[in-house]
């Protein structure tokens, strides 16, 4: 992910907003696919994390390439275990009219190293991501 770059203040004093920030969203996958299914399109499009869809195209959440690996090495691995099964950050996610300075310290106070960003019906629109 190439680093992120601070906005001058908007019009509006309140500064730049996550939409700003954020990053193209990346590979987005239904949370039904299997947990091998989705390691492996992790893998071929070569990035640390996919996006997760409900049922209705919102956004459900995100997985990291540890998240999936850690579980692919617990005992209780089943090759029939399915995305939306695995204990994974749910939400709240970031708003994309969120104060940008807000979000990183909600992001913070999370331990988040990447949230997504939604727009106000919950569809991803892209990434944010904490830079040290």
């Amino acid at each position: 992910m190439p680093p992120r770059t601070r906005h001058a203040v908007g019009a509006d004093g309140t500064g730049p907003t996550a939409r700003d920030a954020m990053h193209a969203p990346g590979p987005q996958v239904d949370d039904h696919m299997a947990v091998d299914e989705a390691f492996s399109v992790l893998i071929g499009a070569r990035v640390p994390y996919l996006l997760l869809r409900d049922e209705d195209g919102r956004c459900a959440g995100l997985v990291t390439r540890a998240q999936l690996a850690a579980h692919r090495g617990g005992s209780w691995y089943s090759d029939l275990t399915r995305l939306r099964d695995l204990s994974l950050d749910r939400g709240p996610f970031t708003s994309s009219v969120a104060v940008l300075s807000e979000a990183e310290t909600a992001m913070r106070n999370r331990t988040l190293d990447v949230s997504p960003v939604v727009d106000e019906h919950g569809y991803a629109l892209g990434v944010l991501a904490l830079t040290v």
